[in-house]
């Protein structure tokens, strides 16, 4: 009979193999991947490093472990993301949100000092944008638009686990073919795909093998989803409405000419944590 194989063997092998996987941090991925399967917060997974695992509790472990040896995103596997004090059920029906996505809430929210009445989040996915700006504005009414039925599954299931069912309005529409056109809104918010063909090619498998392509890569080197947005947005937006936008970082001197020529009044480029123009503000008139 082999010695059976304590917490901590099962996180220092688990390691080893996702580096041989060239996984980054595989060590917090190991610990990450082997607490979630016995259902322990890390410091609890800490205080039972010595513990032996049993049989049935190995089993649990080990198709997790190659799930992520084949470089599937960590939340794919857990199944949840937190999210700008929302957690989200994340799975391959829509991206996984992003750092930068809550930076540009952040911003958002900390421009937008009234409530806006009316919100539209364009390309919902998850549910995140849409979510979170319910949440932080509870008086809002609040439109989320997506394209895909089953990413609109998968927002309205957050939703409904958030509490906010009754005040999201799901569509299902490419952009703003299928938003009823009498509405308008103060804010509209998006974060579209907008990677070039080759800047998905580029990206860690994670991204280019396991997350939609649809949500990723737009047409015309990344700009076809910003450019169909930047000119459809005046029409839906109430009297000095803005529009915020998550983008490339390559790509805003032609979005700010795309804006002006839509009839935005201002533009406003601001950066990420990097320091690299990431998120493009503009206002209607």
């Amino acid at each position: 009979m082999t010695d059976m194989l304590t917490v901590l063997e099962v996180i220092k092998k688990t390691t080893e193999f996702f580096a041989a996987k060239g996984i980054e941090s595989p060590r917090l991925n190991a610990e990450q991947l082997v607490g979630h399967a016995l259902r322990l917060q890390r410091m609890q997974l800490y205080l039972q490093f010595e513990r032996s695992l049993t049989d049935s509790e190995l089993e649990v472990i080990r198709p997790l472990v190659r799930r992520r040896g084949a470089r599937e995103p960590m939340q794919y596997i857990i199944g949840e993301t937190d999210f700008f004090d929302l957690k989200l059920k994340v799975d391959r029906r829509a991206l996984i949100p992003r750092p930068e996505t809550e930076l540009l809430l952040e911003l958002v929210t900390a421009r937008q000092i009234t409530p806006p009445d009316t919100i539209l989040d364009l390309g919902t996915g998850s549910g995140a944008i849409a979510l979170a700006l319910a949440r932080h504005f509870p008086t809002s009414a609040v439109t989320a638009v997506d394209l895909s039925a089953e990413a609109l599954a998968l927002a309205r299931e957050n939703a409904t686990a958030a509490g906010l069912a009754e005040r999201v309005t799901l569509v299902r529409s490419n952009w703003f073919a299928d938003v009823p056109p009498a509405l308008r809104f103060d804010l509209i918010v998006a974060n579209p795909p907008y990677l070039s063909a080759e800047e998905t090619a580029e990206a860690a498998p994670e991204v280019k093998a396991h997350e939609p392509a649809a949500a990723l890569t737009a047409a015309e080197g990344g700009l076809a989803d910003l450019r169909a947005i930047l000119a459809g947005a005046p029409r839906f937006l109430t009297a000095g409405g803005w529009l915020a936008l998550e983008t490339g970082i390559t790509q805003h001197a032609e979005l700010a000419r795309l804006a002006a020529e839509a009839g935005f009044k201002r533009t406003e480029s601001l950066p990420d944590l990097t320091g690299r123009d990431r998120f493009l503000f503009a206002w209607r008139e």
